[in-house]
């Protein structure tokens, strides 16, 4: 095969995988984008605020976590994870008594006529729902996250076949015409 055919060809190629990186770079930044605003408008209209520094609470070691947000409003899915795993699981293990919402639930089947158990449980449920909501806005916005990273990386891919494939059209127009690249030749390198 001639060389410079060679060249133009791997070229268009690149340019090829460039327009479609450029694609795929340009549907990831929207998910990331869609993903981080649904995230945010759908906790914030929550209206959650993690407590003020003021708030004893946050003063105890299993509230440590939860320092950095202090007095903030819950609007990302970092911060979701945090009330979720360290604000509201610490709450649950003490209304819990370390036990979980299942093992309650199966301790009220067994009794039920004890109405503070159905209490808990019930409280362990709501608990459990909304640290289970908070979790999901967390994983949706690691996902946004890791679309914008992937959206990125795209782009600088996008951009690096472009360059390669522009020196490859240029290279075509300066190679020899007779030159052949497959053939089963090789040239001897010189040593130096």
């Amino acid at each position: 095969m001639q060389r410079r055919r060679f060249d133009k060809v791997v070229s268009w190629v690149g340019v090829t995988l460039a327009a479609l990186l450029l694609v795929a770079g340009s549907l990831l930044t929207w998910a990331h984008n869609f993903v981080g605003n649904e995230v945010h408008d759908q906790l914030s209209s929550q209206k959650i605020y993690f407590p003020t520094t003021a708030d004893p609470e946050l003063k105890q070691p299993e509230f440590a976590a939860v320092r950095q947000y202090a007095g903030q409003q819950l609007t990302t899915g970092a911060q979701a994870e945090v009330y979720a795993d360290h604000f509201i699981a610490n709450h649950l293990k003490a209304i819990g008594g370390g036990q979980t919402y299942a093992q309650l639930s199966a301790q009220a089947q067994k009794s039920p006529n004890d109405t503070a158990l159905a209490g808990k449980v019930a409280t362990m449920f709501k608990g459990e729902t909304l640290r289970g909501l908070l979790l999901n806005a967390y994983a949706f916005g690691t996902m946004g996250t890791i679309a914008g990273i992937a959206a990125i990386v795209a782009f600088g891919g996008a951009g690096i076949l472009l360059v390669l494939s522009a020196l490859g059209l240029w290279h075509s127009h300066r190679v020899r015409e007779d030159k052949k690249v497959f053939d089963g030749s090789h040239e001897a390198l010189p040593i130096s």
